[in-house]
């Protein structure tokens, strides 16, 4: 089958990320898969043989909406993957324009919560997303959210939408691979203390800095531990002056975007999420699949309803260093066995996720399984 994915923008996590992992998995199985990004912040991209990338060098989504319409015109694909609302809108219209017969699958990955809070402000971004919902409802096949949380609060807003949720891919062989391989860090080669890491976008909603004031709360309990954050964003020359305020230049250090997060899970002790808002973090359920323990933000929709009322991670109130901090020492002396985890990760495995998907779309194994 022609089958299209698109996403605004390329980047190492979240949405695009999960699109690439899609994208790659409906390759592997034989169907012609084009990938779409508005542009791309990172140049190296791990696709499969028969991926074919396309880049429409558009800074805004709204810039994407012609060269869109061109590529349906031309290519006329029989179904459509398209993530995050402000896009599908984009997609459900241009294709309504280009008279497009594909089924098409939008998710929302962000709470509405979130993407909906200035509704009532005229011409704002989310009144006009509002309004265009009920054509997307009206045209879209399949509507899916990344978490079950995200569906009912969807619901809420939309009396009658028919939202349903979809996890994204995390578990793939290519992903089992990527997670023991070697790396060069000194924390980790001569590994003395636990290994804490966290990783996102060093931006306000990730709450980096509650996590620092959580881990100078650790130093002066004397606990032993290294803290690892992986990312890059506005706040990363704040945190690194809380890190110095602190006196943790020896504890705590921020490193750049790494291509390959998983191996820096893989030999680490506890992976920490301190956000105030996510949709369905997939670094989360990478750290799981990684072997961490997990201590996570009880935010809106995501971590509680994977890592339950405790049963398989630690679940902290949100903007709390305090409660953060005594849930880290939890995690450091009560590890949760990976064997608990398994059954879990089988909702986000590869095979398990495309299976869903095409279900939702009403489209019969034996047309999509090549």
């Amino acid at each position: 089958m022609k089958i299209l994915v698109i996403s605004p923008v390329y980047a190492l996590s979240g949405v695009p990320l999960g699109q690439l992992r899609l994208a790659n998995s409906l390759s592997k199985i034989g169907h012609q898969v084009d990938l779409i990004y508005g542009y791309k912040k990172y140049h190296k991209i791990e696709k499969s043989k028969n991926l074919k990338i396309i880049y429409f060098n558009k800074l805004r989504v709204l810039g994407m909406f012609f060269s869109l319409i061109k590529y349906l015109i031309f290519n006329r694909p029989e179904i459509i993957f398209s993530a995050e609302d402000h896009l599908n809108a984009i997609v459900v219209i241009a294709s309504i324009i280009t008279l497009s017969k594909a089924k098409i699958s939008v998710s929302s990955r962000v709470t509405p919560l979130d993407t909906y809070k200035n509704q009532k402000i005229i011409f704002s971004k989310s009144w006009f997303l509002k309004k265009i919902f009920p054509l997307v409802n009206l045209r879209a096949n399949a509507l899916t959210c990344v978490s079950k949380d995200m569906v009912n609060q969807y619901r809420k807003i939309f009396k009658n939408t028919k939202q349903v949720y979809a996890y994204n891919i995390i578990y793939t062989n290519s992903a089992l691979k990527k997670m023991k391989e070697k790396i060069n860090h000194k924390w980790i080669k001569n590994k003395k203390n636990q290994i804490i890491v966290a990783t996102g976008t060093l931006a306000e909603w990730k709450c980096f800095d509650d996590l620092i004031k959580a881990a100078s709360i650790l130093d002066k309990k004397k606990i032993n531990f290294k803290l690892i954050i992986i990312g890059n964003g506005p706040d990363k020359n704040m945190l690194n002056n809380m890190i110095k305020f602190y006196g943790l230049s020896k504890k705590v250090q921020i490193l750049n975007p790494v291509i390959n997060t998983l191996k820096y899970f893989y030999n680490s002790d506890i992976f920490v999420l301190s956000s105030r808002v996510e949709g369905m973090p997939n670094v989360m359920i990478e750290a799981l699949m990684c072997g961490c323990t997990v201590v996570s933000t009880n935010c809106n929709t995501g971590p509680k309803e994977i890592l339950g009322n405790n049963k398989f991670g630690y679940l902290s109130k949100v903007k709390n260093p305090k409660d953060l901090s005594i849930n880290i020492i939890k995690a450091i002396n009560k590890k949760i066995p990976s064997i608990k985890i398994k059954k879990i990760l089988e909702q986000f495995e590869e095979k398990n996720v495309i299976k869903r998907h095409f279900k939702l779309l009403k489209i019969k194994r034996k047309d999509w399984l090549i």
